[in-house]
């Protein structure tokens, strides 16, 4: 694997945790940024690439999120720093709308090519996946003339108004944010360990209360994260997705889906939805399309995408020349090193050595995930009752011992890891076996 910038790939604490200069950042932090952004680890970064992240004080951390699964190239990957820096000595920005550039449209061509079906393809870029969400909606409420969008329980889809209102989780998501965006519903999704339903029944349990509450000649889009992200990395059982996409198909229903965490090689295949053969009219992606630069994209079936009027997309920034060009270097990087390979072996290592786990600590209600994008659920040994203070407890004793791990879940009860999909097996291993030590350490204390 070719990595960014030369970074021994080692794991290595040289201060405590955070250092004083890490310290220093967050004296300055305090007293400049609004206290409403969060910080998963008290550490500032200076430099990364690989797996690892080395921070002001020089600590080395292995990278077990990847920036929440946007460097899945890894970081200030070659080919992504590269392309970005030609393109920012030529041109920084026109606008789109205003004039255009190749590289816009050649991102839009990847896409076209590489996201699931065979039918003809139209993509628009944008920002963020919140404003990526937002004109899909557009975009499905265009096509059919209806108003109503249903989202499932679980669901994240982003921090906005409207994105908010798809979002299911309160706390920090939509807490006092309110009032929401209308003509927004939520059914039922499948949850495997909970639900003990398989696919066709959960699909069934959901497109009743659809049908029931919302009604299909009302209904312009099902949106859905074929592995739901924040959620918890909640895997659906097989057929509950194919089964969803062909009810919505039945019913003129455009069917969205989200993988903007999922998206570009994490799960094994280069989307989620490839796993299943599902193919959906609108696709949105973010987050790893462009290796760490902001971009995001809707891509779908040309009739729905044109159906909007002229003018009715677009934004200032959406599709930045020099995000575009970060794309195109993510993208070559993803293909030349087949990455969604990449991704299946790093979930075998991950899922076989975290399988073990489960077997020793009975506090493990269940591993799941595709690819490299796997969680760990925790529950009271015998039951289903959340443990949401042991994944803080263990993020946070990971970090001291020099690994970046993320937590998740509705309950709070889930640590999710998204390794660059770059990093070697030796980090990766060294990586999960601070894990298993501070879980075991945990709970012995």
């Amino acid at each position: 694997m070719n990595f960014g910038p030369d970074l021994p790939q080692k794991r290595e604490v040289v201060t405590e945790i955070p250092g004083p200069n890490s310290k220093a950042l967050a004296d300055r932090r305090k007293a400049a940024v609004s206290s409403a952004l969060g910080a998963a680890v008290p550490i500032y970064a200076d430099r990364a690439g690989g797996g690892v992240i080395v921070d002001v004080d020089g600590n080395s951390f292995i990278d077990l999120g990847a920036g929440i699964a946007v460097v899945n190239v890894g970081n200030s990957a070659p080919k992504v720093v590269e392309q970005l820096a030609e393109q920012a000595h030529k041109l920084t920005h026109t606008c789109f709308m205003v004039a255009g550039y190749e590289p816009y449209i050649e991102v839009c061509e990847h896409l076209n090519r590489l996201t699931p079906g065979d039918y003809d393809k139209h993509s628009a870029l944008f920002n963020s996946g919140a404003e990526a969400v937002e004109n899909a909606i557009k975009i499905a409420r265009a096509h059919t003339g209806r108003n109503a969008v249903v989202a499932v329980e679980h669901a994240y889809h982003g921090r906005t108004n409207l994105t908010m209102a798809l979002t299911a989780k309160n706390m920090p998501y939509k807490h006092s944010f309110g009032p929401f965006a209308s003509e927004v519903y939520r059914v039922p999704t499948s949850y495997p360990l909970r639900d003990e339903l398989d696919g066709p029944q959960a699909a069934e349990r959901a497109i009743a209360r659809i049908e029931a509450e919302v009604g299909a000649t009302n209904l312009a889009a099902v949106i859905i994260e074929p592995i739901q992200g924040e959620g918890g990395f909640i895997v659906p059982a097989a057929g509950f997705l194919p089964a969803m996409a062909q009810w919505c198909t039945d019913n003129g229903v455009v069917f969205i889906a989200d993988e903007i965490q999922t998206g570009f090689c994490r799960t094994g295949e280069w989307f989620a939805c490839d796993h299943e053969g599902v193919v959906p009219d609108l696709i949105t992606t973010a987050k790893g399309i462009a290796g760490g630069m902001p971009l995001a994209a809707v891509t779908g079936r040309a009739e729905i995408m044109d159906s909007v009027h002229v003018g009715g997309l677009g934004g200032t920034y959406g599709g930045n020349p020099v995000a575009c060009a970060a794309a195109l270097g993510a993208i070559a990087t993803m293909e030349e090193q087949d990455l969604a390979g990449r991704a299946q072996q790093l979930g075998t290592l991950m899922m076989d050595r975290l399988n073990a786990l489960a077997e020793k600590f009975d506090v493990i209600a269940q591993v799941r995930g595709r690819g490299a994008m796997v969680a760990i659920e925790f529950a009271e040994p015998g039951t289903l009752k959340p443990l949401p203070d042991l994944p803080k407890a263990l993020a946070a004793r990971c970090t001291q011992e020099g690994v970046v791990i993320l937590t998740a879940g509705t309950f709070g009860n889930v640590i999710r890891l998204l390794p660059p999909l770059v990093i070697s097996d030796e980090l990766l291993i060294e990586g999960l076996d601070v894990l298993a030590d501070a879980l075991a350490a945990e709970l012995s204390a």
